[in-house]
C-alpha cells in the first residue's frame, strides 16, 4: 500500500500516524495557571532534543481552536514539569486527558499529589518515578501546534527505579502510547551492543 497523506482527512493521517509510531513516551505535563490552579496533562507527540543543553520538546495542539491550558499555563510562568508515566500511574493519567472544564484540578480529579519544585514554579507529580523540571527555552509554531521546548533545570528520580545510580527501566517500567486506546508497558529488555568502528583520519588506517 503507498499513502499520498494530501489525499487524505486530517483524522486519517492522524491514525496513521499514532497507529505507526509506537510507542511514543508520555510526557505527564504539570504546569499552574497565572490564577495559581495546578494543571496536569499528557502529551505523546514527546522527544529529547539534546543534551547540551538539556533540551525536550512537547508539541501541543490546539483544543476547538483555542490554545490548550497546559499552553496557557507555561506561557504565564515560563516554565513547566515533565513527569515520567509507569505502569502504576497509567489510568490516572489517562483520566486526567479528559476534556475537563478550564476550572478543574486534575491533580484533585486522579488523586495525584502536587508537590513544590526546587526552581520552577510548576509543581511535580510526586506519584511520578522521575520528573523535569523545565524553564520555556522557546517555542516553535509547526503547524497547528506548537513545540513547547524546556531546557531542563532539575531532575529527580525515586531511588525505587535506580541501579548503580542509573535508571533502570526494568524498574521503571514507563508506557508508551500506541494507537487508538492501546498503550504499551516496557516489562522487557532486548540488548544489542552497538559496533565499535574506528575511523580513518588522514591516510591512515
Amino acid at each position: 500500500m503507498v499513502i499520498d497523506p494530501s489525499t487524505l482527512s486530517h483524522g486519517a493521517v492522524y491514525r496513521w500516524m499514532i497507529g505507526s509510531i509506537v510507542p511514543r513516551p508520555i510526557a505527564f505535563v504539570s504546569t499552574v495557571g497565572a490564577s495559581g490552579r495546578p494543571n496536569a496533562a499528557p502529551f505523546s507527540y514527546f522527544l529529547p532534543i539534546t543534551s547540551r543543553p538539556p533540551l525536550v520538546g512537547v508539541a501541543i495542539g490546539p483544543r476547538e481552536g483555542q490554545p490548550k491550558d497546559t499552553l496557557r499555563n507555561v506561557r504565564a510562568t515560563g516554565d513547566f514539569v515533565v513527569n515520567v508515566v509507569d505502569e502504576p500511574l497509567a489510568a490516572r493519567v489517562v483520566h486526567a486527558s479528559g476534556d475537563w472544564p478550564e476550572e478543574t484540578s486534575e491533580f484533585e480529579l486522579t488523586g495525584l499529589t502536587a508537590t513544590a519544585s526546587d526552581l520552577v514554579r510548576s509543581p511535580r507529580v510526586a506519584e511520578s518515578p522521575v520528573s523535569f523540571e523545565c524553564r520555556l527555552h522557546r517555542e516553535v509554531p509547526l503547524g497547528e501546534a506548537v513545540l513547547v521546548v524546556g531546557e531542563i533545570v532539575r531532575i529527580h528520580a525515586a531511588e525505587r527505579v535506580l541501579t548503580d545510580g542509573r535508571v533502570d527501566v526494568e524498574k521503571l517500567r514507563p508506557v508508551g502510547r500506541l494507537g487508538g486506546d492501546g498503550s504499551s508497558v516496557v516489562r522487557e529488555v532486548m540488548h544489542l551492543v552497538r559496533p565499535k568502528v574506528g575511523r580513518a583520519s588522514g591516510g591512515g588506517a
